[in-house]
């Protein structure tokens, strides 16, 4: 038996080949490109590899071309920790020496001795792993607008408040196509004052806002003509002057999460699973992509639905020592999955009957509404597992049946 291990570097790869017995076979040096990737590829075809039966390879990273090559086939690719593979390292020595050649060595010998403890790279479909980069760069594009977003409301509040009160009665607030372009047109307050009926109704316009536009530019022009405290003329000209700056990022990060999110409402509805997925109460295009992107669609992924609980940290855990035991969330999981599950949960309380009876009984029992809400979140995953190892759609009826009847003794 043959263990391959690429220590992995920006440009260039460190490959040790060892034997069952822990000898090291052979190891190459070689470049990240497509001449390296064909020496590797050669390498394990002289050393047994064949389609039929791969030689197992680990390397600490999940993604990139190489990865991509050797994904090919039936080949188990194991993506170790870094932070695991630096434990190991302990176990073959303890001066504490380091070198990428050791580190490829410490590898092998990690599926040599403990392959049965790591998972390999499940086997998702192209469309499953297409939809997962989708899915992810969106709610990364989200989480960029809104970190953008949360920097000029710091920044407006130091002069401009009447900005943010113009944009408290919006949905999304600063996000809004009409607060960029006021802000556009009106970088400071005391410009702001200056605008006209006029003038604010054609920002809105611009904005591509259609109805309500004299009623609203008329709010506009009281929030902006009202009292509020100023900074000093040339301390504000230069603050509006960095707000602007800002405001370019904010409109970047607003189109590129505008265009993802397009991309993802295309590509997820082509994915047979999506049927399945969207069912599920609380569960949209965006959301359902991101649970798809975390989960795949390799139906070996997870032994049982306990798997995809832990998994999606949705599952407590308990830690007991002696006579001290102790239930607790769990800290190490999935956190785009987690992340996704909680907006799940309370998109569900809305959408679904049983899911709010659910809630509510939680609730009822002690538990605080990010408890209820994990509670909840664990219990639909399950069901998602079932519904996708089975090919079903959810249904209402068996997810949250009606408690049975109390029988009262005559």
């Amino acid at each position: 038996m043959i263990y391959c291990s690429i220590d992995w570097a920006e440009k260039t790869h460190d490959v040790a080949l060892i034997d069952d017995t822990g000898q090291l076979v052979v190891k190459r040096h070689i470049t990240d490109d497509a001449t390296g990737y064909k020496i590797l590829l050669d390498l394990l075809t002289e050393y047994g590899d064949s389609a039929e039966d791969p030689i197992p390879v680990a390397i600490e990273t999940s993604r990139g071309l190489l990865v991509a090559v050797l994904r090919t086939g039936k080949r188990q690719v194991f993506a170790i920790n870094p932070m695991a593979a630096a434990r190991y390292r302990d176990r073959h020595s303890v001066s504490r020496k380091k070198s990428d050649p050791g580190d490829a060595l410490v590898l092998a010998n990690i599926l040599r001795t403990d392959m049965h403890a790591h998972r390999p790279l499940p086997q998702d479909s192209d469309l499953a792993r297409a939809v997962a980069v989708l899915a992810r760069a969106q709610q990364d594009a989200t989480w960029n607008r809104q970190q953008t977003a949360n920097q000029l409301r710091s920044l407006l509040r130091e002069y401009y408040p009447s900005a943010i009160a113009a944009a408290d009665g919006w949905k999304n607030g600063l996000c809004r196509p009409e607060v960029r372009e006021l802000l556009r047109a009106a970088p400071t307050p005391t410009r702001a004052a200056q605008l006209t009926r006029t003038q604010l109704q054609a920002a809105l316009k611009r904005a591509g806002r259609q109805r309500g536009i004299e009623a609203e530019a008329e709010r506009l022009r009281d929030v902006f003509r009202a009292e509020w405290a100023h900074q000093p003329p040339l301390v504000e000209e230069a603050l509006g002057k960095q707000m602007l700056a800002l405001l370019v990022q904010l409109e970047a990060a607003c189109s590129a999460a505008d265009q993802l999110a397009e991309a993802v409402e295309e590509a997820f509805p082509q994915h047979p699973d999506a049927e399945i997925i969207l069912s599920f109460p609380g569960l949209g295009l965006q959301l359902g992509a991101r649970v798809l992107a975390e989960i795949g669609d390799d139906r070996n992924r997870f032994v049982d639905a306990r798997g995809l609980k832990a998994y999606a940290g949705s599952s407590p855990v308990t830690r007991a020592s002696g006579k001290k035991s102790s239930i607790t969330r769990r800290w190490v999981k999935n956190d785009r999955l987690n992340h996704a599950g909680y907006l799940w949960a309370f998109s569900a309380i809305t959408a679904s009957p049983g899911a709010k009876t659910h809630c509510r009984r939680r609730r009822g029992q002690g538990d605080w509404h990010a408890a209820a809400q994990r509670n909840l979140f664990n219990r639909m995953i399950g069901q998602l597992y079932h519904c996708l190892q089975h090919g079903r759609r959810f249904d209402e009826a068996v997810a949250f049946p009606p408690a049975p009847a109390l029988v009262v003794a005559a």
